[in-house]
């Protein structure tokens, strides 16, 4: 028996690594994918060589991100075989067909149009590489709203039926499954929380460059549109986190409670604890910083709303609280740190002095991780708030995973560790020797006019003027 929880202990270990790898790259290709979309748009609409520059510039590391992106998600699928057939042969039929749809929709379309924006630049015309890109784009999308939707419902499971050898099988509606309840919330949620990964990370290249020379009109332009997404998304993050959140007191109160902290009911309305020590032994949150009844007022807006504690949650229901309380903490702290930084520069834009304050670029420099940081402890927050279950509420870790033997998950965990550091570690060191690298004003790749390809008539050159 000791055997066995280890060896399930030691599987979520490894599924938590993989993931977590993995989980980085999909958040910037969402993102990068759709700047690159309207860096090409812009380019076609204005023939300004600078976005015809910077779209090269950040297409090398789309390139890189997307591939590293792949890679990394292909070993997961075998570990739904290897440390959770039971969980694969449970829920199989319900979240198979959902996956089944991201590679029909989502992988097929960007697989068939990524060689054309890649390589295409100079053999298609512009406007059909800018649909190529804009396809890409789109199916990044797709991509995330199928894995969303998956795990949504395995969140938030609706729309089954238990058949008679324990199988979750599909009811009467399929768009009962695909929009469950969690689902919207988590896919705007995620969606912004990929376009701000984006942001600050463009934002941080281009301040590198501005702190080196302020004159380079490659990292003026990106910097300026990183802190118009960082200006107006993260706010809207934060809007978008509090519906996301109420969502989640409703459908998945016990994650609420472990994020909050709230060990012991509140009747009278619930404080907002800022930081302590959650002591799940003695049911309290030590040297707690809090503000009264505030808690109440932001997931309830009302101070005196009663709050449910985890002494109203079984035991064994209840997840780590400490893992779940300060990831929360790690990711709000995160997302106000993103809002400061864009209302910093509203404030450098307004005084003309968006490119001059040096202050403001070693900030933005400083914040170019915390993207990363916050998603993964988003996914932290997500993953272990809804535990000790797989599917919320009707199937538990314990049951899903397969029959283990520890020393070989331990033995694969290692070797996950060892490769995965080795392979990704050269791949992030490459990606930042080319973002070290300043935007040239003149990328000779698109210099002229594509040749004809196809049968397309290829457009005049645009790149007159390409320090523009």
């Amino acid at each position: 028996m000791i055997e066995q929880e280890w060896a399930i202990i030691l599987a979520r270990a490894q599924f938590a690594f993989t993931v977590s790898f993995h989980f980085l790259f999909p958040a910037f290709s969402i993102g990068l994918a759709s700047f690159l979309a309207v860096l090409e748009g812009l380019w076609l609409k204005t023939g300004k060589g600078v976005y015809a520059n910077l779209f090269r510039y950040w297409l090398k590391i789309f390139a890189v991100v997307f591939a590293m992106g792949v890679v990394s998600g292909i070993v997961m699928s075998y570990q739904f075989g290897t440390n959770w057939s039971v969980f694969s042969d449970k829920a199989g039929p319900v979240i198979g067909p959902l996956m089944a749809y991201e590679v029909l929709t989502a992988f097929f379309l960007e697989a068939g149009f990524l060689g054309v924006m890649l390589f295409g630049i100079n053999k298609v015309g512009r406007k059909l590489h800018f649909v190529a890109t804009l396809a890409v784009a789109i199916g990044t999308f797709i991509s995330a709203f199928w894995i969303l939707s998956v795990n949504s419902w395995m969140q938030t499971p609706v729309g089954y039926e238990i058949a008679a050898n324990g199988q979750f099988m599909p009811g009467d509606s399929w768009w009962t499954i695909i929009f469950n309840p969690s689902f919207p919330y988590r896919l705007v949620h995620t969606l912004l929380a990929a376009y701000l990964t984006t942001a600050f990370a463009v934002g941080a290249v281009g301040a590198w460059h501005l702190l080196k020379d302020k004159s380079n009109p490659g990292a003026r332009k990106m910097f300026s549109m990183a802190m118009w997404m960082a200006a107006i998304v993260a706010p809207l993050q934060v809007v978008a986190g509090d519906f996301h959140g109420i969502n989640t007191l409703e459908r998945q109160p016990a994650k609420v409670m472990a994020m909050e902290g709230h060990y012991q009911s509140h009747p009278d309305g619930a404080p907002l604890i800022l930081f302590g020590i959650p002591n799940s032994k003695e049911r309290t949150v030590d040297y707690a910083i809090e503000i009264p009844k505030a808690s109440s007022l932001i997931l309830k807006h009302d101070l005196n709303a009663p709050l449910a504690g985890l002494d109203t949650i079984p035991d064994a229901d209840e997840p780590p609280v400490g893992i779940v309380f300060w990831a929360f903490r790690i990711m709000v702290g995160l997302g106000m740190a993103m809002v400061a930084i864009g209302m910093w520069s509203l404030l450098a834009r307004a005084r003309k002095q968006l490119y001059e304050w040096s202050w403001l670029h070693k900030a933005a420099l400083v914040m170019g991780p915390s993207g990363f940081i916050a998603v993964l402890a988003g996914w932290v927050v997500t993953e272990v708030g809804r535990q000790p279950f797989t599917i919320y509420g009707v199937l538990r870790t314990v049951d899903s995973a397969s029959p283990l033997d520890a020393p070989a998950v331990a033995f694969s965990l290692l070797a996950f560790v060892v490769v995965y550091f080795a392979v990704f570690g050269m791949g992030i060191w490459y990606l930042l020797r080319l973002m070290k690298k300043a935007p040239e004003a003149h990328e000779s790749a698109l210099d002229g006019a594509p040749i004809r390809s196809a049968g397309i008539t290829p457009a005049p050159a645009v790149l007159e003027g390409a320090s523009a």
